[in-house]
């Protein structure tokens, strides 16, 4: 179910490897219909982890609710199962393949939590800013080489001198 006024979008599935593909193709047509292609990488990271674990790890069931809702400058995105433990970063080791996916949603998102619902589960989500951070200013560089002083919005970069090979001793005769 879409709702364009809140700009909401909502998704329930049964988190099995299978789905996890398709809804993280639906997070990203979502996020291009409403024009944030920039975040596509980002969320659809963050989802799949999200839905990783509740494949790996909620009981007593799979089915869950995968929430997108646009608010001011935040994406919100959002997993609600059925589990009412709450999940704890992991402390991989370099060699393991798992206990990454909340150190990997802290690090691609704004915020990230866990909202407890009691006996009904919890909700994990995270946020992403939608707004583009300021360019920063351009550092002006001084060119005094050739022209004397003078002073360019752009920075400069001088090329190394390189070696000149003779065309004859490059081509074999």
């Amino acid at each position: 179910m879409i709702s364009e006024a809140s700009r909401h979008c909502t998704v329930e599935l049964q988190a099995l490897p299978s789905r996890i593909g398709q809804v993280r193709r639906i997070v990203s047509a979502q996020l291009r219909y409403w024009q944030l292609d920039r975040l596509i990488d980002q969320a659809a990271l963050g989802v799949t982890e999200l839905l990783t674990n509740v494949h790996r790890h909620a009981q007593p069931d799979k089915l869950c609710t995968v929430e997108m809702e646009l608010l001011f400058d935040r994406l919100t995105v959002s997993v609600h199962d059925h589990d009412p433990r709450i999940p704890m970063p992991g402390s991989a080791g370099p060699l393991e393949t798992t206990g990454r996916g909340l150190a990997l949603i802290e690090a691609v998102s704004e915020s990230w939590g866990v909202l407890p619902k009691g006996d009904a589960g919890k909700a994990v989500w995270f946020t992403l800013p939608t707004a583009l951070p300021a360019p920063a200013a351009p550092t002006p560089y001084a060119v005094t080489a050739v022209f004397g002083a003078a002073t360019t919005p752009f920075p400069v970069v001088e090329a190394e001198p390189r070696e000149r090979t003779p065309v004859r001793a490059a081509v074999a005769t």
